[in-house]
């Protein structure tokens, strides 16, 4: 079990009469993020643009962390990059059950698909984080509730799955924004600041899976991919 043995410095900044929580590296150093996660298994489940980046950097950060993928492109790609089939690569369903901390890293379409293939492996105090809130949000549709017995936190970097991989080598890192769902175990707050530091985030603004759904699909699908390229 985890233990909330560190003290947490969120500072709160007023932006146009909005107060924002937000965290940084100076109080979430390497260090104390791997003592946190110490001997925890961490599994990044698919190795599309945000799977590859963040698995990379937590190998890179010295996590315990594995890669669960299908056979296929993505698990090409992933030998390619080093992992090695059942030390540190293993199918979907393998890397969720050997997890504590399961990174549910696939595309909407993906994590429906296979929601029924990790849901039995997301036992009590576990942990399932996302980098986007869509499925969860809209759970009607996709039927995707995790159980009421495991923390869920969502970790955003406001930037491509690349992005974070070359802001990362370049040492600088990339801001991203969090949101705690449930805090079944009472320490999810350390778990996702040990997971967005790990991955290498310069600061993280606390928000709520519903306002990460917004802004991305108002922000980037609707005027990044839909809006400018028309106009």
């Amino acid at each position: 079990m985890f233990r909330p043995i560190f003290k947490r410095g969120i500072h709160t900044i007023n932006v146009g009469g909005i107060k924002e929580n937000i965290l940084q590296r100076t109080d979430y150093p390497l260090n104390k993020c791997r003592k946190i996660l110490e001997n925890v298994p961490i599994s990044v489940i698919g190795y599309g643009p945000q799977g590859c980046g963040q698995a990379l950097n937590l190998r890179d950060n010295g996590f315990d962390v594995s890669v669960g993928v299908r056979k296929g492109p993505s698990w090409d790609k992933a030998l390619e990059d080093g992992w090695e089939e059942n030390k540190n690569l293993f199918s979907v369903s393998d890397a969720t059950e050997k997890a504590n901390v399961v990174q549910y890293l696939l595309s909407d379409v993906g994590q429906i698909k296979q929601w029924n293939t990790i849901l039995p492996h997301l036992t009590e105090g576990k942990t399932l984080y996302f980098s986007h809130g869509f499925g969860l949000v809209f759970n009607d549709k996709t039927k995707i509730v995790p159980p009421s017995n495991i923390d869920v936190m969502l970790v955003a970097p406001k930037g491509a799955g690349a992005t974070v991989r070359t802001q990362f080598l370049k040492g600088t890192g990339i801001n991203a924004s969090y949101s705690i769902h449930q805090n079944f175990t009472g320490e999810a707050l350390d778990k996702c600041m040990a997971l967005a530091f790990g991955i290498g985030c310069g600061h993280a603004f606390e928000t709520t899976f519903e306002k990460e759904v917004l802004s991305d699909l108002t922000g980037e699908r609707c005027v990044l991919m839909g809006l400018i390229q028309g106009a």
